[in-house]
């Protein structure tokens, strides 16, 4: 059985040129309208009852293009996965050296709410299908590994080993944040689609990635500091019933007010 053809990462220094953006387009224009079709036979006739061969037919090509973009019949209903992949990966590695690795890793995983955001419509009928049918729910707990073994990775890079009495907590810690992130992401996510894809889940997701922060925050980012970069963009002080906030100028806006925050919240109690 062919390989579906994966995305690859452009190199920083060699952006991509007209040409290859138009392939990209083209190739995630077909994956969808493959997976479109896919969810209206899998609506109509059932997920057992529906054959590669008459999926490719309603999208209109050959057996075999069908299979050079997806591996099996269940992977078609996830057409944006392996970009949006890519897309979080990018988040990652253009992280600026001040943030918090965490906040980074919930940057990156914004990009698969927002692919879910972007055809609110055919998210919900999606996640309708996937309760339906326990081999497309296989394929998603699949694709949700695949961002969670990338975060911990990233994570298992920036923690500070001298914050725990054994080196061996860090791997454990770090898989622990990452799969908190995953969870924080896809409880938000679920919910929202629950509702028929009604809320500003930008806003679920932002309050939930805040009470991991506050959880698993501490230990992250000593990498960082020991490049010269200070991993604390913003700290505060008490002065009597003053307080001082001290923060980096290019330091991100949400990160002050969050450290702020945390203050006012501990002098309170």
């Amino acid at each position: 059985m062919s390989q579906p053809a994966r995305p690859q990462s452009s190199d920083a220094s060699d952006p991509p040129t007209p040409g290859t953006r138009r392939a990209a387009a083209q190739r995630l224009k077909m994956r969808r309208e493959l997976s479109a079709a896919a969810m209206e036979l899998f609506a109509t006739k059932g997920y057992e009852a529906t054959t590669v061969d008459e999926i490719a037919a309603a999208a209109g090509v050959a057996r075999r293009t069908f299979f050079r973009h997806f591996r099996s019949k269940e992977e078609a209903i996830f057409p944006d996965h392996d970009d949006t992949l890519v897309r979080a990966e990018a988040v990652l590695d253009a992280a600026p050296p001040h943030e918090n690795p965490l906040d980074t890793v919930c940057r990156g995983i914004k990009e698969v709410m927002r692919m879910y955001a972007s055809a609110p419509a055919v998210s919900v009928a999606r996640y309708r299908l996937t309760r339906e049918v326990p081999t497309l729910r296989e394929a998603e707990i699949a694709s949700v590994a695949r961002y969670e073994r990338l975060f911990t990775r990233y994570l298992l890079g920036h923690f500070d080993e001298g914050a725990h009495r054994e080196g061996d907590d860090d791997p454990l810690l770090a898989e622990v944040a990452a799969s908190a992130v995953v969870t924080a992401h896809n409880h938000v996510l679920r919910r929202w689609l629950r509702a028929g894809a009604e809320g500003d889940v930008e806003t679920q997701l932002d309050h939930a990635f805040e009470i991991v922060r506050e959880t698993f925050g501490a230990g992250i980012g000593a990498s960082r500091a020991a490049t010269g970069e200070s991993a604390a963009p913003a700290t505060v002080s008490r002065e009597g019933e003053v307080l001082v906030a001290v923060a980096r100028t290019d330091a991100p806006l949400d990160e002050v007010m969050r450290t702020i925050r945390k203050a006012l919240k501990d002098q309170r109690r």
